[in-house]
């Protein structure tokens, strides 16, 4: 009799895990306005979460999700890359220096480097 309640108590808990919303509602509310932005053929880019590393501050990542149009736009802005990934790159270094030439700093400075990592064919880890 034992077992067979803690095996009922796995499939309740796997079977509540299973229809409990784990989703965050921001995320989702960037995901339905992502696709209505495709479905109208508009560029859409976001920052879908912020990352900072507890060790040290002056480190972290955005993660960034985009559209297809957005990457057209990218192009027909003149950015290149051989990956979606790396015109968006390009795209958001522009942002970035633009950043410190408005706050009147040096975009030229050596202040680190900017890491991507391609999570998914429209998503990217940007550190």
């Amino acid at each position: 009799m034992d077992i067979m309640k803690k095996v009922k108590d796995v499939f309740v808990k796997k079977t509540e895990e299973k229809t409990t919303p784990s989703s965050d509602p921001k995320l989702e509310a960037l995901k339905l306005e992502k696709e209505k932005a495709t479905k109208d053929g508009k560029p859409w880019v976001a920052v879908l979460n912020t990352h900072i590393n507890k060790d040290n501050i002056k480190n972290g990542f955005f993660e960034l999700d985009w559209n297809n149009e957005f990457i057209e736009q990218l192009v027909d802005a003149g950015y290149k890359g051989e990956s979606n990934e790396q015109i968006v790159d390009q795209w958001f270094k522009t942002i970035a220096k633009q950043v410190l030439e408005d706050s009147g700093q040096d975009p030229d400075r050596g202040a680190g480097y900017i890491n991507t990592k391609n999570l998914s064919d429209d998503k990217s880890e940007i550190s």
